[in-house]
């Protein structure tokens, strides 16, 4: 993972991956990725307390197919293989991230191992796949 200050081109699958950046940064992030014409999907998670909550939030702002089993084995197979929601890349963003990660760490933790192996996928099959998660300006050393 990847903390928040960075100069990133979308277009690049060799940068895919999960990224910190500031609360701040996401409106910024969508409009470069609606420009580079990735597909852009936003989960607020604000208040989610846990893996339920959680993956009931994806289900809905990622449109996961019906058959989506609501566990993380699901949730990985799902986000390596987007066909269900085509496009050139991906673009995914955590609206209020350090709330999943203060109530329900070993979940937070989870998403981010799955997060990071899409964008392993995305990047090996040469298609741009980022995720961005915004804490807290404090969540970052020295901020």
């Amino acid at each position: 993972m990847s903390a928040h200050r960075f100069d990133l081109n979308l277009t690049q699958p060799a940068q895919s991956g999960v990224y910190f950046v500031g609360t701040d940064d996401l409106d910024r992030l969508a409009k470069a990725a609606r420009r580079d014409e990735l597909q852009v999907c936003r989960t607020d998670l604000g208040g989610c307390a846990d893996k339920y909550e959680l993956l009931q939030r994806l289900a809905v702002s990622l449109t996961l197919p019906a058959s989506f089993g609501h566990n993380w084995d699901a949730l990985a197979d799902c986000l390596r293989d987007m066909s269900w929601l085509p496009a050139w890349g991906y673009a995914l963003l955590f609206e209020r991230g350090d709330d999943l990660r203060k109530a329900a760490p070993e979940d937070f933790t989870t998403l981010l191992g799955v997060l990071d192996d899409a964008a392993t996928f995305g990047a090996d099959h040469d298609k741009p796949w980022f995720a961005f998660l915004a804490l807290p300006d404090e969540a970052f050393d020295g901020g």
